[in-house]
């Protein structure tokens, strides 16, 4: 079976899909080069201020309660292709917004395409892999996302300094208005160009097959996984297994199946590590890490270089996850990675509270810093996508990933909310603490509840939880 998989095929349609992911993690981090300059034109308030930062998140929110149900009504492809329009229509809207409030709403329809990819380009990977390489292969999506946070945050110290030395000589017009006069529509516009990519690749790629087998179009589902196993054998023969599954699934569809014990207890046990996984401090340390740097005594710094190396050390590592996923195994991964965060969190903790007494340096906090987001992206960030998109039974996948990524963008509002009144009420040492202290229900639940999918096909991890 290994030596008949199209891996070069099967590659090319997981970058395409992949290529949501980096317009996610763009979309969400550019924000971060541009509140101060948006802020200062439209004299926000610490509210509005909020309001701009969040709204793209109340956006993923919609979006994945609505993903889910395009994926299954639609196809998974279709549901890509909403997700690139609305992409490339928040980054031309946010580029020419007249105002504050329809800058708003352009980061909304952004914050909608955003949900949407993070439920359907991971799924429609998953869906198209074989057990042998799932893991790598959905990991590509978590890659394209930590380089689109890299992407952003070069782009916006790129076009900064550009503004600053080179905008000036730009001839009178919108290019000299969006790249010199207000930079930040450049930095939020740019993303429109990606968008536009990827529409047009989405066309090379074919419908996900058991999406064609649940609804009945087997003919085009061997059609492509003929393509992926360069036999049509062996594609009849996974066009029955998954026909074969569905049927002991019955016919049920969508929140009819969620009734099913095993498939509820699936669904609430995704739920949980989707939420759980944004209180260890994950996105408090992406969304706040200048905030914190300062805290420790590196203020002298440019937050925007230290927030370059947390990207490019957040992305190598994921390169690295990509390698190791299907030959560690998913929950050995997040044993060792959850284990190491643990201990850098405790290690920043003490600094924060002793460090001063005990003469630890800041470059100890900064080496800890970097240490734990090494281990966070190596086990829980790589791994949590390629588990929600592969633990779920066929006929209800899209709608139980749209109950997992709610979970996830609740708990990402939450910590983007909590975690100021945190450093401020906690300390800094006490916001670690509690980071800390919640790793360990995370990794008793990965530990209790979920089963290792490393080398399973969907079906067999579908028939865990039916039977």
């Amino acid at each position: 079976m290994n030596q008949s998989v199209n891996l070069n095929y099967i590659a090319f349609l997981s970058v395409v899909a992949a290529i949501g992911g980096f317009l996610f993690g763009y979309d969400t981090a550019v924000i971060s080069g541009t509140i101060i300059q948006v802020s200062t034109q439209f004299s926000l308030d610490t509210v509005s201020q909020g309001w701009y930062v969040g709204c793209a998140l109340v956006g993923s929110i919609i979006g994945v309660l609505c993903g889910g149900y395009l994926g299954d009504r639609l196809g998974r492809r279709k549901a890509l292709f909403i997700a690139a329009i609305l992409f490339a229509v928040s980054a031309l809207y946010c580029a020419f917004a007249p105002n504050f409030q329809q800058l708003i709403y352009a980061r909304v329809i952004g914050g909608i395409g955003i949900g949407v990819v993070s439920i359907i380009s991971p799924m429609y990977i998953s869906e198209l892999s074989v057990p042998q390489y799932r893991g790598r292969l959905v990991s590509l999506y978590q890659l394209a996302v930590t380089i689109g946070f890299l992407g952003a945050y070069l782009v916006n110290y790129v076009l900064l300094n550009f503004s600053l030395e080179g905008g000036a000589n730009l001839q009178e017009g919108w290019l000299r208005w969006i790249f010199h006069e207000e930079v930040w529509r450049g930095m939020l516009g740019i993303s429109g160009i990606p968008a536009i990519f990827f529409f047009i690749v989405l066309f090379f790629i074919p419908e996900s097959p058991r999406w064609l087998v649940l609804r009945g179009e087997l003919s085009q589902a061997e059609t492509v996984l003929t393509r992926v196993y360069r036999s049509k054998s062996v594609a009849e023969l996974e066009v029955a297994k998954i026909k074969d599954v569905r049927s002991s699934a019955g016919q049920q569809q969508n929140w009819k199946l969620l009734k099913e014990p095993g498939v509820r207890k699936a669904v609430w046990i995704g739920a949980a590590i989707a939420i759980l996984g944004q209180f260890m401090g994950v996105n408090a340390v992406l969304y706040y890490g200048p905030t914190i740097f300062e805290s420790s005594g590196l203020s002298g710094g440019d937050s925007l270089f230290y927030q370059v190396i947390v990207g490019l050390v957040n992305v190598l590592t994921t390169i690295l996850a990509v390698f190791v996923i299907d030959k560690v195994g998913r929950k050995r991964l997040v044993y060792l990675g959850v284990s190491a965060m643990i201990f850098f969190l405790l290690l920043i903790s003490i600094y924060f509270i002793w460090g001063k007494e005990i003469g630890l340096p800041s470059a100890f906090m900064l080496v800890c810093f970097l240490a734990y987001v090494f281990s966070c992206a190596i086990s829980i960030s790589a791994v949590i996508w390629v588990l929600l998109s592969e633990m779920y039974p066929n006929n209800i996948r899209g709608v139980a990933m749209s109950v997992a990524g709610l979970s996830l963008w609740v708990g990402t509002y939450l910590v983007g909310q909590l975690t100021p009144w945190l450093l401020v009420n906690l300390t800094p040492g006490g916001t670690f603490l509690l980071f800390a202290v919640m790793c360990v229900p995370y990794m008793l639940i990965v530990w209790k509840l979920v089963p290792e999918t490393t080398g399973k096909s969907l079906e067999e991890i579908e028939r865990h939880w039916i039977h």
